[in-house]
């Protein structure tokens, strides 16, 4: 579960109460999508002919392009039913695969929640440390990557955001 109980304003869109703007929820669903890909090669590995995670990371990239007055747009919910079907790639799975595959999905789901980002980072990070179990540094140096990878504007949203929901996304974020 990477959700918390009780949800932070400064994740929740303006349209909905909180004080994300569209540009940052857009940053995180692109955010999210990279930590996404960069471990998508756990799964494509196990499962060649299964799209599903890739169409998935496609997607949250998509839905984060999208502007009101954008053709060929990416809805919301078709978003997210493309992340439901990744994580539905990944259950019959184990270890690296599994997790790449969903980290791809919870990418998707950004668009429906923005606290989604997290999922995929951790999930990212728990395939990292899956696929190189006696390397104890993998995890550390996947989330560093991510890290790096954070647009300014989005940064300290992020790192407070890891701070604050750690402990319910495995400690992933924590060295």
């Amino acid at each position: 579960m990477i959700l918390p109980d009780v949800r932070d304003p400064a994740m929740i869109t303006i349209r909905r109460g909180g004080t994300l703007t569209d540009d940052d929820h857009q940053r995180l669903a692109l955010w999210a999508a990279d930590c996404a890909e960069h471990v998508l090669h756990f799964f494509e590995a196990e499962c060649p002919g299964d799209s599903r995670p890739r169409e998935a990371v496609v997607a949250a990239r998509a839905w984060a392009a999208t502007r009101a007055w954008a053709v060929g747009r990416m809805p919301m919910m078709e978003a997210r039913a493309l992340g439901g079907q990744a994580m539905g790639a990944a259950r019959p799975l184990k270890d690296a695969a599994r997790f790449a595959a969903y980290a791809a999905g919870q990418a998707a789901c950004v668009g429906h929640v923005a606290e989604h980002d997290l999922g995929a980072a951790a999930y990212a990070i728990k395939a990292v440390r899956a696929a190189d179990p006696q390397n104890p540094q993998a995890g550390r140096h996947e989330r560093d990557w991510q890290r790096r990878q954070l647009p300014s504007e989005i940064h300290r949203l992020v790192l407070d955001d890891q701070d604050r929901r750690n402990s319910i996304c495995w400690f992933a974020f924590s060295d």
